[in-house]
């Protein structure tokens, strides 16, 4: 199954959250792109993410969070 907007949105603001450390987080205001509020409010209720309007990553949102700086670092990277 090849990515959707909805997942690419998804990635997209995974890879907005700060990884150098665990007490920093994301805070999506009301008046934010629609699709961005819209794919923290997935994030949550995946249990990606702490709060629908970002918060802090899960467990599970830093180890995707991981993934999709791999993934983001092979491919723009010939």
């Amino acid at each position: 199954m090849p990515f959707n907007q909805e997942l690419t949105e998804e990635l997209n603001l995974l890879l907005k959250f700060p990884n150098k450390s665990l007490m920093q987080g994301l805070k999506i205001h009301h008046d934010a792109d629609p699709a961005i509020i819209d794919a923290a409010k997935r994030l949550y209720a995946k249990g990606i993410v702490s709060q629908p309007d970002g918060g802090y990553l899960t467990d599970l949102g830093h180890d995707l969070a991981e993934h999709a700086q791999v993934i983001q670092s092979a491919l723009t990277h010939s």
